[in-house]
């Protein structure tokens, strides 16, 4: 399954982080007031948060824990978790303002939840890098 698995987690990084980064681009636009803070905040995330979003998923298909709507809801808030931090720390150094950079980290804490959710349960539909699948259950490899 792994290369495959692989292959599923690049893609479901890339499709979110295109959704992300366009979240991003348009809140720091509104709160900084200027639309090149949020167009170098977007684009710097482009980078730092593909590669921890590849490490987040990684992690969590090790976890033993069944596919559901509760795993869904965990990997949204651990996922929130680490990317609110890695926004008001970009936001802040590309601003210079640290209360710029915590207002854009909280505003997206909520936009972002939302995004996430449903982009998982979109993924949650997908069976791309996937040998088989049984919902509700632990991923299965096909004999």
């Amino acid at each position: 399954m792994g290369n495959n698995s692989q292959k599923r987690h690049i893609v479901k990084a890339v499709t979110w982080r295109i959704v992300g980064t366009i979240d991003t681009m348009l809140l720091s636009w509104v709160i900084s007031g200027n639309p090149m803070s949020g167009l170098k905040i977007g684009l710097t995330e482009v980078v730092t948060k593909m590669v921890l979003y590849y490490f987040h998923e990684r992690a969590w298909f090790k976890a033993d824990m069944p596919d559901s709507r509760k795993r869904h809801l965990l990997k949204t808030v651990s996922w929130r978790v680490v990317g609110t931090i890695d926004t008001m720390i970009l936001a802040w150094i590309i601003t210079g303002n640290p209360m710029t950079g915590m207002k854009i980290g909280l505003a997206e804490v909520m936009t972002k939840m939302i995004l996430y959710y449903l982009h998982e349960r979109v993924w949650y539909k997908i069976d791309y890098g996937l040998n088989k699948r049984k919902r509700g259950k632990r991923w299965k490899k096909m004999s």
